[in-house]
């Protein structure tokens, strides 16, 4: 399978975002900002932003959680190096631990209709269609979409736990 994407061929991409330390709605600002700063990007949309109970140690705090849509023509695993050095830019520090707390983690969720799976990236994201704090907001903005290789968002959401997930509205 291929994943190359020449500079004239632009996929939709998906990522989800998710933050629960420091000024958690400002790095989900930064985070969509920096994406579609990045060349090949291009019409960013994020969704609303979801409160949720943490997946992994249930003694941290909540997460925030968004996804962010975009046409890109970097390869993926370009892309992945990019969403990585925004994530360290936010002071991301990778402790090895699963699921633990974090100023921002960006993952692809979906990267046009391609399925890969290799060392350092598989999508879709392996988790997808078990976490509603990401089918919630994807279905927000891409109200249709399919999973490759799994079905539909919307079937997928019907059949996975929920997390505690609201809107969240910011702190004045």
């Amino acid at each position: 399978m291929t994943n190359k994407v020449t500079s004239s061929e632009l996929l939709r991409v998906y990522v989800g975002v998710g933050c629960n330390l420091g000024e958690r709605e400002r790095n989900i600002v930064i985070a969509s900002e920096a994406i579609n700063a990045l060349p090949g990007c291009s019409n960013c949309v994020i969704s609303s932003v979801y409160e949720t109970e943490p997946l992994g140690p249930a003694d941290q705090p909540h997460y925030l959680n968004a996804v962010i849509g975009f046409d890109c023509a970097l390869e993926a695993h370009v892309l992945l190096k990019q969403l990585q050095q925004i994530e360290t830019d936010q002071l991301r520090v990778r402790t090895g631990e699963r699921w633990g707390p974090r100023t921002l983690d960006l993952d692809i969720l979906l990267y046009g209709a391609e399925q890969i799976s290799t060392e350092y990236l598989s999508v879709p994201h392996p988790g997808i269609a078990v976490r509603s704090f990401v089918l919630v907001p994807l279905l927000e903005i891409a109200p249709d979409i399919t999973i490759p290789g799994l079905g539909a968002a919307e079937d997928l959401l019907a059949e996975c736990p929920k997390f505690g997930i609201s809107v969240h509205t910011a702190k004045a």
